[in-house]
């Protein structure tokens, strides 16, 4: 009986950890890829780097729960080497954390997804779609949804709320009129305070009429410090980030940690150099600042290795180093389409979840795009990343650039990956 014992402790065990690796450094072939064919990788960010076409990367992929390529190419700044912990500016990969975090809430009752948004942030109940606008001083009027928003609606970007910086003429002059902040701001502003101005901003259409990226998820990371009572910053930090061994991810960095900030850059006058003249934000936002405002939809900055634990942890449904964030049935709704047809970008190719973009039947067939379920997003800074559940990899490129033209690492590291698989 005791051996009958020894041995189903031992296979739970084995299975476990099968199944819920935690990040270790290896060899390729460890992990079923080539290193002969991960040569090209090499070869394609050399060339990048050569034809100007990006000043530097540090590229990560990770196979069944080892890292086996992490390396740094041309410089961070203009003058200093990439280094393979850089710390990157990552954006719009915040988003993915953020809901990650509002689903940990949702798992303990705190709310329903199709619960109305202004039954926790009153605010947001007198909401309604813009009627008119009025270019001498950017006012405008509204006139009353048919429905309300809801979390839903928030997390899957069908919530009619616009997107300041990014969003056409008429919203970022309506934005910027009323202070509304999209990523940063040198401001003692609370991410209360901004969210409360975004309500009564106006919306684009009905609550899930249609897809528009939007502020949503910024709204998303309030409603986590109304759920938890804690500052959004706190919540990542102990929720998350401390779980999941993300040592060097923050909104703001510390001191000690500044000089691994990797500079956004440009072109000037045909030379890299860095990019700082943006009206709408400070590039150097992560460094100074009041560093009171916490943006779930854009504001961490984090590492290539940071980054890939996170994603390691949705590829074992949930687990990370023995910690349990999410129930594996939580990670099939984040991952399941949430929208149906209504964001067309894709072209039938990927569908959109909570926070992810998905791979469709038809997007794995279309090549390059990687299985059935791969999912994945990017950064405003050119960052991205995405992970196969299927094959077991991750895929995350770090990239700190604004206004460069022709980029083509993006497809080509995702290409390239996935052809180096040797098993």
């Amino acid at each position: 009986m005791k051996k009958i014992l020894f041995v189903l402790v031992c296979t739970t065990y084995t299975l476990f950890g099968q199944s819920a690796p935690v990040l270790t450094s290896a060899t390729p072939p460890s992990a079923g890829l080539s290193e002969e064919r991960l040569q090209r990788m090499d070869a394609m960010f050399k060339e990048a780097i050569e034809k100007e076409e990006i000043p530097g990367a540090v590229a990560l992929i990770a196979r069944k729960g080892k890292i086996v390529y992490l390396k740094a190419f041309g410089n961070a700044s203009p003058g200093r080497a990439q280094k393979t912990d850089d710390i990157f500016r990552i954006a719009s990969q915040t988003k993915a954390i953020t809901i990650t975090g509002l689903m940990m809430l949702w798992e303990e009752g705190k709310f329903r997804l199709d619960d109305p948004v202004s039954r926790y942030i009153p605010e947001f109940k007198d909401a309604g779609i813009l009627d008119t606008f009025n270019e001498a001083d950017s006012s405008f009027t509204t006139k009353p949804t048919s429905k309300p928003i809801t979390i839903r609606h928030l997390l899957t970007h069908t919530s009619g709320i616009g997107y300041g910086i990014i969003d056409d003429s008429t919203f970022r002059k309506i934005y910027q009129k009323a202070g509304i902040k999209d990523i940063f701001s040198e401001e003692p502003i609370s991410t209360r305070d901004n969210i409360l101005r975004l309500a009564k901003m106006p919306l684009h259409f009905n609550p899930g009429e249609k897809y528009k990226y939007s502020e949503g998820i910024d709204v998303a990371g309030y409603l986590i410090e109304v759920f938890s009572g804690k500052p959004l910053d706190v919540f990542f930090k102990e929720r998350i980030f401390d779980p999941l061994q993300m040592n060097d991810t923050y909104f703001y960095l510390p001191d000690n940690k500044a000089a691994r900030l990797a500079d956004v850059q440009t072109k000037k006058e045909g030379k890299w150099a860095v990019f700082n003249d943006n009206p709408y934000y400070d590039a150097l936002y992560p460094i100074r600042g009041a560093k009171t405002f916490f943006s779930g939809g854009a504001g961490l900055s984090s590492t290539a290795t940071d980054y890939a634990r996170f994603l390691q942890m949705y590829l074992n449904k949930g687990t990370y180093n023995g910690k349990r964030l999410l129930s594996r049935l939580t990670v099939d709704v984040i991952m399941a389409n949430h929208v149906g047809d209504l964001w067309g970008g894709a072209a039938g190719n990927e569908h959109y979840g909570l926070a992810f973009s998905v791979v469709t039947e038809k997007g794995q067939g279309s090549g390059g795009l990687g299985s059935k379920g791969t999912f994945g997003w990017g950064g405003y800074f050119n960052t991205q990343y995405f992970a196969d559940p299927q094959e077991q990899v991750i895929g995350v490129l770090m990239k700190q650039t604004q206004n460069i033209g022709s980029d083509n690492t993006s497809w080509k590291f995702r290409q390239l990956l996935f052809q180096a698989i040797n098993d």
